[in-house]
């Protein structure tokens, strides 16, 4: 005859929390079921231990997202299988990205010739603006498309897309972004872009056409793995939107980079 473990009451359960973690339990925290709230306080625990980050595999993430964005949905996959979640269970990813949005910003600075007060109100203008003020808008708003729009109608009542997998997606798609105009862009700016000359406003604007058509193409390829997901196909039209205006600022005239360059520079002064 076997006996059960007794039960553990929830005061046992939270003690054993504020023992591990700086935070407190959320109030919805069970043992047996991961709910939404439990999910974003493991994730944020763990963002004050980096001993516990898997750094090796989110550097690993970040070079296929250049190289090849599809195997990096893959690994989405099998998180599924094995932790019952597509989105991101460990914040290495967040914390890498942020190290180059630091770097990026310093690179700003340089280029912009801007002082120490100015070089942090752009890093924190990237930071909550640029990057998760923008990104939370993205996935919220793709979030409730794809739940309301594409979600297969067998998924419906038993499954959905998680918000946190559209954040995912939106981190994701931002870092060869900022690679391109936060990176290629500073090291051929005063070279080539900051000039009247025709090949200046083609090579920057062709930068913000392909900076943000891959935007476009790697958000594309996230929703695209989900299997609860159809017509997912939807999310490239943005890209024929994207050429007409590369082909119109390129007529009349206009050299993003510049104008882009003149933003940060006078949104921090």
């Amino acid at each position: 005859m076997s006996v059960s473990p007794p039960a553990r009451s929830p005061s046992s359960l939270n003690s054993q929390f504020r023992r591990s973690s700086y935070l407190p339990p959320p109030a919805t925290y069970r043992q047996d079921c991961m709910s939404a709230a439990a999910k974003r306080y493991k994730y944020l625990r763990r963002l004050f231990k980096f001993q516990q980050m898997d750094f090796e595999s989110a550097a690993w993430q970040m070079l296929h997202l250049i190289v090849a964005p599809q195997k990096v949905y893959r690994d989405f996959q099998y998180r599924k299988q094995n932790k019952a979640q597509f989105a991101r269970d460990d914040p290495a990813f967040l914390v890498l990205l942020s190290l180059w949005l630091c770097i990026s910003s310093v690179g700003f600075a340089i280029t912009l010739g801007l002082g120490v007060v100015s070089f942090l109100k752009l890093l924190l203008y990237v930071i909550f603006v640029d990057c998760i003020s923008v990104g939370v808008v993205i996935a919220s708003l793709l979030w409730f498309v794809s739940n309301r729009y594409l979600l297969k109608p067998q998924a419906r009542g038993h499954e959905m897309v998680e918000w946190g997998f559209t954040f995912d997606v939106h981190l994701n798609a931002f870092f060869p972004l900022l690679l391109i105009l936060h990176g290629l862009q500073l090291l051929i700016y005063y070279v080539l872009l900051d000039n009247d000359w025709f090949i200046s406003r083609l090579a920057g604007n062709s930068l913000w056409l392909i900076a943000l058509g891959y935007y476009v193409y790697v958000t594309f390829l996230g929703y695209k793995s989900l299997p609860i997901l159809h017509g997912t196909q939807v999310l490239l039209y943005p890209l024929t939107a994207l050429l007409l205006v590369y082909i119109v600022t390129i007529v009349i005239g206009w050299n993003i980079s510049r104008s882009f360059m003149d933003f940060y520079h006078y949104r921090v002064v």
